[in-house]
């Protein structure tokens, strides 16, 4: 539980509704990473959150999942080369810590599913 300090939505504007990012390029940094263990259970991925740096969605956040340790060896070998794709962009080729790659701009390609 957490305390809400009497909060009363009836002072406070709803925020409007939050569409997705339109698909594009965005100049961004990855401002966040963390290694996560899989819902199965049976690995790992480097969950990635990526900042826009500029333009009408600057600020808003997009996330990446890369799958470096799995069972599935094509999910690793395409978590591997994104990741290396990742550190081409920024610069960092050797990175010791996924925080060696944060808040670096590279450009991203947002691609919206349905």
């Amino acid at each position: 539980m957490a305390d809400l300090n009497g909060f009363n939505a009836n002072e406070v504007e709803p925020n409007a509704a939050f569409e997705p990012l339109p698909a594009g390029k965005y100049l961004a940094a990855v401002t966040g990473s963390e290694m996560k263990t899989t819902k199965a259970g049976d690995g790992s991925y480097l969950e990635l959150t990526f900042t826009v740096l500029e333009g009408p969605y600057k600020e808003r956040k997009l996330w990446d999942r890369l799958c470096l340790n799995h069972s599935n060896p094509e999910a690793v070998r395409i978590a591997r080369g994104n990741l290396s794709s990742l550190c081409r962009a920024v610069g960092v080729l050797q990175p010791r810590d996924s925080v060696d790659l944060h808040n670096l701009p590279l450009v991203i390609s947002v691609k919206v599913k349905k």
